[in-house]
């Protein structure tokens, strides 16, 4: 892996509980802000035609939000459609965690880039006829949520890589 290398979306994951995304296709993490306009009354010297145009924002809150999509499997063993479902029917809280690829098998995980517990506010059961049955869960932070956007590529080597860096 080299500088200026793009990141490969299969090295990045996500952990819900113990597991990581059983059979998962995608996932999209989402980093909102939520602002509140502040507007003044502009100064006495300021021209009539621009007075009170501009507003200025201050954060009010901030707020993560996770989508998974997966396909449903038959046993799975890490977290998917079973474990998803059997959270959200009680609404508890899922601590989750987004994090790299490790570069080699044999090493452990680095840590995690985003690490909070969420809610599970929408969980999708997908069967369409002859098709892969899927599933899509959306998850909104339940609490602070620490993110430390150093470790979102670290230890990684690209896909398909040997482990060894250049």
């Amino acid at each position: 892996m080299q500088n200026g290398d793009t990141i490969n979306g299969n090295d990045l994951l996500v952990k819900f509980d113990s597991g990581a995304t059983g059979h998962s296709t995608t996932h999209t993490t989402t980093f909102n802000t939520e602002t509140k306009d502040v507007a003044v009354k502009p100064v006495a010297s300021a021209a009539q035609s621009s007075a009170g145009l501009y507003k200025k924002k201050r954060v009010t809150g901030l707020s993560v939000q996770i989508k998974c999509e997966g396909l449903a499997v038959y046993g799975e063993t890490e977290s998917g459609l079973q474990a998803f479902l059997a959270k959200w029917k009680v609404g508890a809280s899922v601590a989750c965690q987004g994090f790299s690829r490790p570069a080699t098998a044999s090493q452990t995980a680095p840590a995690p880039y985003l690490s909070g517990n969420f809610i599970i506010t929408s969980l999708e059961n997908t069967a369409p006829a002859g098709e892969d049955a899927t599933y899509s869960i959306t998850l909104d932070n339940d609490g602070p949520v620490t993110i430390d956007e150093t470790k979102i590529a670290a230890g990684t080597t690209p896909s398909g890589g040997s482990g060894e860096q250049s």
